[in-house]
């Protein structure tokens, strides 16, 4: 469970706003093909002309060109609009759009970082179409939390039968799913980089940057199953879903 009191929506924004803000501004923008996400997505997005992600910060997942993004990130949003992206500041729980105006929708590392999650998994809902896909991942087990949840913003961890529940209850199908993430499993070297993003932030930077090839690079690729993949000692997972 969560180490710190638990915040406020506004102030879990905020806290979020400061550190991915400040992520951003010293991150390069990866190409969405270089993620082990891609051969998903160009199925996905196959024929879908009106395409959404919800706060991709500098590591998008749908192509860059013909997909609205949304951000509260200033830095991540000009970074992603000089790349030829179309983006709007705002945030996963009131997205500026009408209902069903989206074939495919992308919202990755999201509804954990916000307080009305239901709200995040309506508003991905209500702007899908009847039919589209609908890309999510969540970290599970609440009992494997630790001080990096509470570092990188996170709310909360699901179990998987609440997950499941939400999808349901807010429309949602699950078709596919595969275990999912990029975080290192070392303890340790987990503190170590919490410890220079807070106190070596510039290094902390270069070394990302330096480095984050190699983790893309050497990513397994994404074993996808019907339904939910079996989550036993399983970190984080990818929801292939498809708005009913």
């Amino acid at each position: 469970m969560p180490t710190l009191p638990l915040p406020t929506g506004h102030d879990l924004l905020e806290r979020n706003r400061r550190f991915y803000d400040g992520l951003w501004r010293g991150a390069r923008l990866s190409e969405p093909q270089r993620f082990n996400t891609w051969p998903l997505v160009a199925r996905l997005t196959a024929g879908a002309t009106q395409r959404l992600e919800v706060a991709p910060g500098l590591r998008p997942r749908f192509p860059l060109h013909g997909t609205c993004f949304v951000d509260i990130s200033p830095p991540a949003l000009r970074r992603l609009q000089a790349g030829g992206a179309s983006v709007l500041q705002g945030q996963a729980t009131a997205l500026p759009f009408a209902d069903a105006a989206f074939d495919a929708v992308c919202a990755l590392d999201i509804i954990e970082h916000v307080v009305d999650d239901d709200g995040a998994l309506a508003e991905l809902s209500r702007v899908a179409k009847p039919g589209a896909a609908v890309l999510l991942s969540a970290p599970l087990h609440p009992a494997s939390w630790t001080a990096f949840d509470d570092f990188v913003g996170h709310y909360r961890r699901y179990e998987p039968e609440q997950l499941l529940a939400k999808l349901h209850a807010h429309g949602l199908a699950l078709e596919q799913s595969a275990v999912y993430g990029m975080q290192p499993k070392s303890s340790k070297l987990l503190d170590v980089g919490m410890w220079f993003l807070t106190h070596r932030r510039e290094q902390a930077m270069r070394w990302y940057n330096r480095t984050l090839p190699l983790f893309v690079r050497f990513q397994k690729p994404l074993a996808l199953v019907p339904g939910l993949v079996g989550t036993e000692q399983v970190d984080e997972v990818l929801l292939v879903c498809r708005k009913e």
